[in-house]
């Protein structure tokens, strides 16, 4: 089965998405199960990865009750405060839907870098191991030692990077992002998202701008820890979903490993 991992839903009028403004154009509107569905049958993907979008539990809990009316959405990863002194109550409470697969804390918005590292965290991260939920990682290459040094705190908790950590491929910029990246796959167990990378290359990029990224990840992650995603909606911003789906297929061109990168692997890292 093709698994898209990454992919959201949203509707404007719930008022919890602070980072989605009218200057966004394109995607400040309403997005549900029947804008995403001709995308996935065109190109016979089987089930979704919801993921969140605004940092509450209201959005969360939206969220799993579309899942619930929507066959396609295999799992969801939502959002819970990781500093509430409740953390580990909240996590067991949310784990105990079937289709609640992980949880993102939005990182790249919040204005400590050394955040994830509070020791206060740290009984979330420990409910979110004996849950056996997954922590994508919404991560800038300025993050990459920070989170090495979490995962060390925290070795068995599962961990995909979101976005392949965001490189700004618009201006160039590779060879730090490629060492923390590097570093984290030798150090850690961590995946990493074939996602997002198409938005951070701004529009009218293509294979010329990604394949250096791409391979890098291959290089370092290998097939086996790579996961792909769409980041539809967001994805529009840049390109089609068909677009992406044919760069990011042609830049896996190995039969078997497109099946794990396209599929397995998002059903092995999210237990679905």
């Amino acid at each position: 089965m093709i698994i898209d991992a990454h992919q959201h839903f949203w509707r404007l009028d719930r008022g919890d998405y602070g980072w989605l403004t009218p200057e966004l154009g394109p995607i400040y509107r309403d997005f549900g199960p029947a804008d995403l569905a001709p995308h996935l049958a065109r190109h016979g993907i089987g089930g979704t990865v919801l993921v969140q979008a605004a940092p509450t539990l209201a959005e969360t809990e939206y969220l799993l009750k579309l899942a619930d009316k929507t066959d396609v959405v295999r799992g969801v990863v939502g959002w819970a405060d990781l500093e509430a002194a409740d953390a580990p109550g909240e996590i067991a409470r949310l784990a105990e839907h079937p289709k609640l697969v992980g949880l993102r804390p939005m990182i790249q918005n919040i204005a400590d870098d050394d955040w994830m590292l509070k020791p206060a965290l740290a009984p979330a991260f420990e409910a979110m191991i004996r849950h056996d939920l997954t922590f994508d990682a919404l991560v800038l290459p300025r993050h990459l030692p920070r989170l090495r040094k979490l995962l060390a705190r925290h070795p068995d908790l599962r961990c995909v990077i979101d976005h392949g950590a965001k490189p700004d491929i618009a201006r160039g910029q590779f060879d730090d992002w490629a060492d923390g990246m590097a570093v984290l796959a030798r150090e850690t167990r961590a995946c990493c998202k074939l996602s997002g990378l198409l938005t951070e290359a701004g529009e009218g990029a293509g294979r010329a701008e990604l394949a250096p990224y791409v391979a890098h990840l291959v290089a370092r992650f290998g097939p086996a820890r790579l996961v792909w995603g769409s980041d539809w909606p967001v994805l529009t911003l840049a390109a089609s979903y068909e677009a992406w789906f044919e760069l990011a297929m042609s830049l896996i061109p190995d039969a078997e490993d497109r099946r794990a990168v396209f599929g397995g692997n998002a059903a092995g890292l999210y237990r679905l």
